[in-house]
């Protein structure tokens, strides 16, 4: 009953769009303050892995092994996708487009940073980014994927509907 509410209910659109531009927000200023301070996440990733040992580790051993042996590698691309990650998701989400999508890409960075020992705000990031996905397409009934949603879908299956009609006619 609470799904069918978050998924078709008008006004739980209008909470769900204050939720989301509030995680727009947050992801916004903070990939903006990255690209524009120098941010670099081998600090980061060194301390992660620094606390997936010790007597009391904070990151369990399994995330201190990748963080250590791919993360810290490749660091710069870490940096990378972080930064402009972190931007493109609030830009989305302020936007409400691709919502699903940048929700998605959202919860899956939280995690990373949860499993690295960062609490923060993350925890309550992923709470109220699990209600966007669960609402689906009406998290963004006010925003552009209202617009560009049924666009692409009748660009891109329209055509290949075509296609097929056509090509069973032809033989």
């Amino acid at each position: 009953m609470f799904v069918q509410f978050l998924r078709e209910n008008k006004y739980a659109a209008i909470i769900l769009t204050f939720i989301r531009v509030y995680l727009g927000y947050q992801w916004l200023t903070g990939g903006w303050h990255k690209i524009t301070g120098g941010f670099d996440a081998s600090g980061y990733l060194q301390g992660a892995v620094a606390n997936a040992g010790g007597e009391n580790p904070t990151v369990q051993a399994w995330w201190g092994v990748f963080l250590e042996k791919v993360a810290l590698p490749g660091a710069d691309v870490f940096t990378f996708l972080v930064m402009w990650g972190e931007l493109l998701v609030g830009i989305a989400l302020i936007l409400g487009l691709f919502t699903n999508f940048a929700a998605l890409m959202g919860i899956v960075m939280n995690f990373a940073f949860l499993f690295s020992g960062t609490v923060s705000t993350n925890a309550q990031m992923v709470l109220l980014t699990v209600f966007l996905l669960v609402a689906g397409y009406n998290a963004a009934r006010i925003g552009l994927d209202r617009y560009a949603l049924p666009f692409l879908k009748q660009k891109i299956f329209h055509q290949d509907t075509n296609k097929t009609v056509k090509e069973t006619v032809e033989v």
